[in-house]
């Protein structure tokens, strides 16, 4: 199953959404990467198991359960990560990239390509939208965070 969305970061027609840079944004991305538990809930830990150059190895840590993962950072760009399938858990992979038009104009593309088979069944259909929806709402949430993340950056006598 394949699926993309794209969220706007900065709408210069709505004066409510707080702008963000492009530098901005990427420090969340790379923020994401490094410390998930910030980000996905019910992941307990994460572990770096080697650094080299823009790629990480991590060991995802959800109660008893271990998921790893490949995370290639592409400066300024993208961000994928694949998941290494194992006998419980399906591979796939999701590439967030940023997307700028035009000065004014920034947003988030979410690309998801996963092993799930895609089905015409009613059941498995149904399934697929939820999937998709939960994709959604993390990834809304995701830039959130992100959001909260640069906001308290942002504010005096800040340590960051």
């Amino acid at each position: 199953m394949n699926f993309e969305h794209l969220i706007q970061i900065n709408d210069p027609l709505n004066p409510f959404v707080d702008s963000m840079t492009r530098e901005q944004l990427w420090e969340g991305l790379v923020l994401r990467a490094e410390q998930p538990q910030l980000f996905v809930i019910g992941l307990d830990s994460c572990t770096i198991l080697s650094r080299e150059g823009n790629v990480l190895e991590r060991e995802l840590h959800y109660g008893q359960a271990t998921v790893r993962d490949r995370v290639t950072l592409q400066a300024s760009q993208s961000v994928r990560y694949d998941i290494l399938p194992t006998e419980d858990y399906v591979g796939g992979s999701l590439t967030m990239t940023i997307e700028q038009p035009d000065e004014l104009q920034l947003f988030l593309r979410f690309e998801y390509a996963t092993t799930l088979p895609v089905s015409t069944d009613q059941d498995a259909v149904q399934t697929q939208e939820i999937v998709k929806s939960a994709y959604r709402e993390n990834d809304i949430d995701t830039v959130r965070l992100i959001r909260q993340y640069v906001q308290t950056k942002q504010e005096p006598g800040s340590l960051h």
